[in-house]
């Protein structure tokens, strides 16, 4: 492999496939700024080491909610 492979950059739908959710979903992330993008004329590209930094961060985020972290204690 080339040292030039370094920046990959994946697609809204590529990204939308991997996360197994809608295109439209992707463009909220990205409008609300939990998902870097770089605009290319009318399209969005993403970073795929911020893709899978994302994916990452829902992971742990969804473990620590499974964990009890619901934030809701028991009083009484």
């Amino acid at each position: 492999m080339s040292e030039n492979t370094s920046l990959r950059f994946l697609t809204v739908a590529e990204v939308a496939d991997m996360c197994r959710v809608s295109r439209m979903t992707v463009y909220r992330w990205v409008h609300n700024g939990d998902l870097p993008a770089v605009r290319f004329g009318k399209s969005f590209r993403v970073p795929q080491a911020a893709a899978e930094e994302f994916v990452e961060r829902a992971a742990i985020t969804s473990d620590l909610d499974q964990d009890g972290g619901s934030g809701v204690t028991a009083v009484g």
